[in-house]
């Protein structure tokens, strides 16, 4: 019985031993009956555990929120993010954080929504805000918000005047697409709403920031989720609705499935809600 308790506390058997004499010694009279094999429970002993259980899980809350106070006072969270999530999430809950965590230091990186994945599954990222991406064991994946697809384009293109456009409005010969490997692009092209033509076209762009660069100077429009037009906040690209089309991009939360999250993470994820 020594041997388990002792197993369990995490200390060696004669420790806890010692520890069981100078508690009777102290109180004159024993805890546990030891005139059999294997010994039980004296009836002094078994009226004390009761009334001290609650002051042992007690101990423990203390000493777990001691624990996870120490790992907030210094420590790293790496975050990442689809640049379109950025701005409406990961800024705002990153800003109450760090006020609240002066001692954690953070890393945030975007990139595609696949190897943002890629990352968390690796540990080289805590958790990551971004589309949906391929099942994996290594991952779980939260939905946390959905994201309107609408039209990108230049304040000062023709379109730009109406408050929505139909799909049979967009010339194929001005569209940007997107790497085919993004999620917003894969999100386009599994939808049977979508022309074919629109998807195809000349010129793409690697990732939604260089997208964004390309519209405002004329180059052409894109199909893009609201959230990733609106990222910059620049008046010079506009968001239109368009009529018909029923499509969001919805957004995950990415946590990896083999590890527990570390103390930081943690804290963040609550954020999260």
């Amino acid at each position: 019985m020594t041997r388990s308790a002792a197993s369990v506390l995490g200390i060696v058997p004669s420790a806890l031993s010692e520890i069981v004499r100078q508690i009777e010694e102290g109180l004159g009279a024993p805890l546990f009956d030891r005139s059999s094999r294997p010994g039980g429970d004296h009836p002094l002993g078994h009226a004390f555990w009761p009334e001290t259980a609650p002051l042992v899980e007690g101990m423990d809350r203390a000493l777990t929120r001691l624990r996870q106070n120490a790992g907030l006072v210094h420590g790293t969270l790496a975050i990442g993010a689809s640049p379109s999530a950025i701005s409406d999430l990961v800024v705002p809950m990153l800003k109450g954080f760090l006020t609240d965590h002066p001692g954690i230091h953070c890393l945030v990186h975007d990139d595609i929504a696949e190897r943002l994945a890629e990352m968390v599954a690796e540990g080289a990222l805590d958790l990551a805000l971004a589309g949906r991406v391929r099942v994996s064991p290594d991952l779980i994946q939260r939905e946390i918000g959905t994201d309107p697809v609408g039209l990108a384009c230049a304040a000062d293109h023709p379109l730009a005047a109406r408050p929505q456009v139909t799909l049979q409005d967009l010339p194929p010969d001005q569209m940007i697409a997107l790497d085919p490997r993004t999620g917003s692009q894969r999100l386009l092209e599994k939808c049977p709403a979508i022309p074919r033509a629109l998807l195809a076209p000349r010129l793409r762009a690697h990732s939604t920031i260089a997208q964004l660069s390309m519209i405002p100077a004329g180059l052409g429009i894109g199909l893009l989720p609201r959230n990733a037009v609106l990222l910059f906040r620049d008046l010079t690209i506009r968001f239109l609705p368009i009529a018909g089309l029923d499509l969001c991009r919805h957004l995950f939360l990415l946590q990896p499935a083999r590890r527990p999250p570390s103390v930081a993470a943690a804290a963040f994820i609550a954020r999260i809600g």
